[in-house]
């Protein structure tokens, strides 16, 4: 009779976790999207840092969160589809890829104007991904628009 008692007890125990994620998921359907805008400055210089915005701007996006993004100094350089596919983060897939990701689930990138027309990227760079010159006006938009602003 105890060894029933026991592990009838056990058997409640070991269905708990599985109430506790069903919950949690029902938590998560009732949540509202976040608006993020993801800042960064990190270059090629820095595979690991420069994907960052752009690998957890997906994460974010895939959770259903709106998600832009502002490049600017050596980040800029990011939009040159040469440099986007040849920075390989540790462990990550390019950069280019990550863009490629959000560029088809349509997050906005602004890459910063004067940033960018000192480093020689164009407009057409920006095509590639859909992405548009930011400046001044459109950053404190952005500030404006956002929930949280995340700087990586």
């Amino acid at each position: 009779m105890a060894r029933r008692a026991f592990l009838s007890r056990l058997a409640q125990l070991a269905a708990l976790p599985f109430f506790a994620a069903t919950g949690a998921l029902q938590g998560q359907a009732a949540r509202k999207p976040l608006k993020i805008l993801m800042k960064s400055a990190w270059g090629s210089d820095d595979p690991t840092k420069a994907a960052f915005p752009f690998s957890h701007a997906l994460a974010l996006a895939d959770a259903g969160h709106d998600v832009q993004i502002y490049l600017l100094g050596e980040a800029v350089v990011l939009m040159r589809k040469v440099v986007a596919d040849a920075v390989t983060p540790v462990g990550w897939p390019t950069v280019g890829e990550f863009l490629n990701k959000l560029s088809a689930k349509h997050v906005q990138i602004y890459a910063c104007g004067a940033c960018a027309r000192a480093r020689a990227v164009t407009e057409a760079d920006l095509a590639n991904y859909g992405a548009k010159f930011g400046s001044p006006p459109i950053f404190v938009s952005l500030v404006e628009w956002a929930d949280h602003v995340i700087t990586e």
